[in-house]
């Protein structure tokens, strides 16, 4: 629950009345700034969970590696 607290908690800091007021500017920067925050800390869960996912089913994490390996070989520019 504890990933669910962090996510929930970058969304408090960008309250309706902030949306509305009259530097909208500013604003429209903090929104972006908290949806940027939220966007690294999913990325580094989402990250997070494939490495565990790997160390966890190391067969299957050699399977998408040599698929990784066999798409790049055949890849042209």
């Amino acid at each position: 629950m504890s990933m669910q607290d962090g996510r929930r908690k970058p969304d408090g800091d960008a309250s309706p009345a902030s949306r509305d007021a009259p530097e909208g500017a500013e604003a429209e920067q903090e929104s972006e700034a908290a949806r940027r925050r939220r966007r690294a800390q999913f990325l580094r869960e989402l990250h997070e969970a494939k490495q565990l996912r790997d160390r966890v089913q190391p067969r299957r994490a050699r399977a998408a590696r040599m698929r990784q390996q066999m798409r790049m070989r055949t890849f042209r520019w």
